[in-house]
């Protein structure tokens, strides 16, 4: 048998969307993992690279033949294998033709459902080199892409036009055709320095060749180069480079031989807005802000390019007139914006529509300022100035500078709000409505924001299940996971007590003409619920929790999170808490298939058993500090107590019967055990655990 070799494959494409490159690595990387198994294939480790011409992947010691392929094959059932004289049946003797066997030969097999006649068929090892092309071609089909696209006259689709194929295992190139293209033994280098094409000898010499043809082929070296550089160079200029991961991951997908310079622009631009600047320099231009030693943003800024330009300062000027022309059009606008106020802008909404079934954007202000006057105490704020803020929050979207950078609204209504004059409150909560933008992104930092942000997503929550447009699988068009998630996240983030049944009932009643069904209430009630079971999840708490906790608690995020972090720490740290769990199941299943009378106390007077007594006294001596633990929402203390009953229940079930054929005993245990179900159920519905 052959030794094992490396194998390589590598795809070359035109540039590939940044953003779609680490997601499209990590699939080839788990994809030819799957395929290389399911053929019989052994290999050792897997190195994915990717570029933005390049997707490669360098699999070491995989086996020059598969290994044996079992294959079961199944027959009729025993029963049916034999006539009454005990000869094969037609069936049985047909299964064994195709078989290629006599029925002597045929296996039995016990199912589940009996025993029936079966064969193991042992294939023949195969050659890699022959199943490896069909491997690459079925890789390279089942990578998720987003969006795909044809070129040339061909019917073949991937997510960028494909230039050159390389696929080989040691030094033996393989045979693989693909998108019109038949594979050789050769890579490319860079685009500008090396177009020529790069000879790879062996799979090992991939990553080193292409280095000399100056590709950083590695995503994480690449990003990590990157990275170094742009520290050295503001360390250099006295700065602190403003670099989120996100256009750290962005810039290292966009270049393959990265080189980091810096530019700078005229100091008169910081008098607009720093988020306005900042947007431009980030998203728009992928480059780097900067901010000096007193956190103020700085006339410069860092920018990777995609090669190693013999005349630098003609790349830097060329991106300084780039950048000069961008911000040209932010203070522009930036200074026609302010010579009219939100508030004249306002009425001009009622000619922009929200959605079609839903009004205007001006008819949404105005269900806007309703909830938030309604919200108010939940969050300890001014209701007159809550009002103010959602009369003016979709004031900006109708500036010159929301309408050419659309993802700065709210932002820039927080600082015209400011040059109006209004009430610091009313510029904050206008700003920071729009939070959390992202799943990633914060919540909005003062009570203000967090208000009229709850109440702008609970208006689009509710507006659009009104009228039909709810997620549906993978779509949902008009974010509105999103925007559930982030309601969640301001109530449990910020500590607000908030009713999402009482939240809903106000939001639908808001809207005129009402749309408030009781069908759209339930559907985003139960929507909620979900986006609940899901963060709470994430959070780590188990499943089995969760359901106990909601079962219980459906309608407050915060108050449910409080009641399973008790539970969690109760089961987690006491002795006792599975068998008080077990116990309590007990007495749930006694109350759930008697039939008990709800007005019927219990009478200390029908006590036949000292068990009875002893749990009374035990219960009456806790009653009144579980409830008081309750009634302050402190529930790991309230189970600290619940735990005391054990014992005593415990000794009730040892010492009476509790469904006893006197009706009156029967009932007075039953009253008795509903009591300390009912402590349990303030809590969680402790029958839906599983256990550990």
């Amino acid at each position: 048998m052959s030794a094992p070799e490396d194998l390589l494959l590598e795809l070359g494409c035109e540039e590939l969307p940044a953003r779609e490159q680490m997601p499209l690595r990590d699939a080839a990387a788990e994809g030819i993992a799957r395929l290389l198994g399911e053929a019989g294939l052994q290999y050792g480790s897997i190195h994915s690279y990717v570029t933005p011409r390049r997707l490669a992947l360098w699999i070491r010691d995989v086996s020059r033949q598969s290994l044996p392929q079992e294959t079961l094959r199944r027959g009729p059932p025993m029963a049916r294998a034999r006539d009454a004289q005990g000869k094969p049946t037609a069936a049985a003797e047909g299964f064994a033709r195709s078989c290629g066997i006599r029925f002597d030969d045929l296996l039995t097999l016990e199912t589940d459902k009996g025993p029936i006649l079966a064969w193991r068929e042992v294939g023949a090892t195969q050659d890699s080199h022959g199943l490896l092309p069909e491997i690459a071609s079925k890789l390279v089909a089942g990578l998720p892409l987003r969006k795909r696209m044809r070129w040339g006259t061909r019917s073949d689709h991937f997510l960028r036009p494909v230039r050159w194929l390389l696929l080989r295992q040691g030094r033996q190139v393989l045979d693989w055709h693909l998108f019109g293209l038949c594979s050789g033994g050769e890579s490319f280098g860079h685009r500008v320095h090396h177009p020529q094409a790069v000879h790879i000898a062996t799979p090992a010499d991939y990553a080193a060749s292409l280095h000399q043809a100056q590709v950083m082929v590695d995503f994480a070296e690449r990003r990590t180069h990157i990275d170094r550089k742009i520290a050295a160079l503001a360390e250099e200029m006295a700065v602190m480079p403003i670099l989120p991961a996100s256009l750290l991951d962005e810039i290292t997908g966009l270049n393959e031989w990265p080189v980091v310079l810096g530019g700078s622009f005229a100091e008169d631009y910081l008098r607009v807005p720093e988020e306005a600047l900042i947007t431009v320099m980030m998203q728009h231009q992928r480059y780097v802000p900067l901010r000096d030693g007193h956190h103020r943003l700085a006339p410069h800024y860092l920018f990777v390019a995609n090669l190693h330009s013999q005349n630098a300062q003609m790349v830097i000027s060329g991106n300084n007139r780039v950048l000069r022309a961008r911000l040209a059009d932010a203070a522009f606008f930036w200074d026609q914006d302010r010579q009219v106020s939100l508030r004249t802008r306002r009425e001009a909404l009622a000619g922009v529509l929200f959605q079609d079934g839903l009004g205007s954007l001006l008819d949404k202000t105005l269900r806007l300022r309703t909830l938030v006057t309604t919200f108010a105490p939940l969050f300890a704020v001014d209701a007159a100035i809550m009002a103010r803020a959602a009369e003016l929050c979709k004031s900006d979207l109708l500036s010159g500078l929301v309408g050419e950078f659309p993802e700065l609204q709210g932002v820039m209504g927080g600082h015209y709000a400011e040059h109006d004059g209004e009430q610091a409150q009313v510029a904050t909560a206008i700003a920071q409505h729009y939070l959390p933008a992202s799943r990633d992104d914060t919540i909005p930092a003062d009570p203000h924001g967090q208000c009229l942000a709850v109440a702008d997503k609970l208006d689009t929550l509710c507006g659009f299940f009104a009228i039909g447009k709810i997620p549906t699988g993978d779509r949902d068009p008009f974010a509105l996971r999103r925007a559930a998630l982030g309601v969640l996240r301001i109530v449990l983030d910020g500590q607000i007590p908030l009713n999402l049944d009482t939240a809903i009932r106000s939001t639908l009643a808001a809207y005129r003409p009402a749309v408030a069904h009781s069908e759209t209430r339930t559907a985003v009630l139960d929507f909620f619920q979900d986006r609940m079971r899901v963060y709470f999840r994430e959070e780590g708490f188990r499943p089995d929790q969760i359901t106990a906790v909601l079962s219980r608690q459906p309608y407050e995020p915060l108050d449910a999170r409080q009641r399973l972090e008790a539970l969690a720490r109760f089961q987690a740290g006491h002795a006792a808490a599975e068998a008080l769990a077990a116990l309590i199941k007990r007495v749930n299943n006694l109350l759930r298939k008697e039939t008990r009378s709800s007005d019927c106390p219990v009478d200390p007077g029908h006590f036949t058993d000292p068990a009875e007594t002893a749990l009374w006294e035990h219960w009456q001596a806790l009653e009144q500090p579980v409830r008081a633990q309750l009634a302050e929402r402190r529930y790991a203390a309230t189970l600290d107590l619940l735990a005391g009953l054990r014992p005593v229940v415990d000794q009730l079930f040892d010492a009476v019967m509790v469904l006893d054929e006197n009706p009156v005993l029967r009932q007075n245990r039953l009253a008795l055990l509903a009591q300390i179900q009912e402590a349990f159920l303030h809590i969680a519905d402790f029958s839906l655990l599983q256990g550990n």
